[in-house]
């Protein structure tokens, strides 16, 4: 692992906050790190304790990104779910480019990417963000990996309550993947980024199964019975998803997220994670087991 300074933005938080664990992963190894958060509050105190350098600033500011990568040689991006994703990602690209240094920068996207077009119409507006930002990068001429997870296991689309696990996915299958999972494959490429460098890799869990299946794994984690409810999607967004009183942008990829899952868009497997760790991605019972994800 190289000692100079890696820059991990996004690092305060976001669903599964695969951030703050590449901070904590790199900082264990005892690697430099610059994490870049959006605002100073709790959180940043947080990254200051593993011994991580911690700057606030906006990654659609391009002065702010210029002065985060001084001296940085290898950069993660990612960041929040946001209706200015794309921007902050053109921004890095040009400010990476000017500084004229990088050993590599893994980007954050999406699988769903894999499967769109640029002329399709089905997905949210975060995934064609992800789809064009993909191509930014790789106009940029930067040495750039593409890291695509399917979806989070701690999205907030898998919560269970009163028992039970209420989404309105029929019968189709998915095969989430640990957001701590997908901090390790960054912190391995990051540690060692020749062999990766302009390739992409998708993300999954060991398995595709049915909510049912996965309801079970749950209750197994957590010692009481889970069980799956198919819920009309409607009843689903003005039962669950509003009271969440997430922002318009989130709200409507979650939206999409949950149809794409009940056309079986999310039925996808792939052994990536056991490639770059060498062991096979976490389970939905082991992972819940630890983190209590899900619940």
């Amino acid at each position: 692992m190289a000692r100079e300074t890696v820059l991990v933005t996004g690092a305060a938080g976001g669903v599964g906050s695969v951030g703050r664990g590449v901070v904590e992963l790199l900082r264990e190894r005892g690697v430099p790190v610059r994490a870049m958060v959006h605002r100073e509050d709790g959180r940043a105190e947080a990254l200051r304790a593993t011994g991580a350098e911690v700057v606030a600033g906006d990654l659609t500011d391009a002065g702010d990104v210029v002065r985060a990568l001084d001296g940085c040689g290898r950069v993660y991006f990612g960041m929040s779910v946001s209706a200015g994703y794309l921007q902050a990602t053109v921004t890095v690209a040009a400010a990476a480019r000017e500084v004229g240094r990088l050993e590599v920068l893994v980007n954050m996207s999406q699988m769903t990417v894999s499967e769109m077009t640029l002329t399709s119409t089905g997905e949210s507006a975060q995934h064609r963000m992800h789809l064009l930002g993909e191509r930014v990068l790789d106009w940029s001429g930067l040495p750039v990996v593409h890291v695509r997870p399917t979806v989070f296991l701690e999205n907030p689309l898998f919560r269970v309550t009163g028992g039970e696990l209420r989404l309105p996915f029929g019968q189709a299958r998915t095969s989430p993947v640990a957001a701590r999972d997908v901090a390790e494959v960054v912190a391995a490429i990051l540690g060692g980024p020749g062999p990766h460098v302009g390739k992409v890799y998708e993300l999954t869990g060991p398995r595709s199964q049915d909510m049912t299946a996965m309801a079970a794994e749950i209750a197994a984690a957590v010692g009481r019975p889970v069980a799956y409810v198919d819920v009309p999607m409607r009843q689903w967004i003005d039962e669950t998803l509003t009271p969440l009183g997430v922002p318009e942008h989130l709200r409507d990829h979650l939206v999409t997220m949950a149809k794409l899952h009940r056309e079986g868009r999310y039925d996808r497997l792939t052994h990536d994670v056991e490639a770059i760790l060498g062991r096979p991605s976490t389970a939905v019972r082991d992972a819940v087991a630890v983190a209590g994800a899900g619940v």
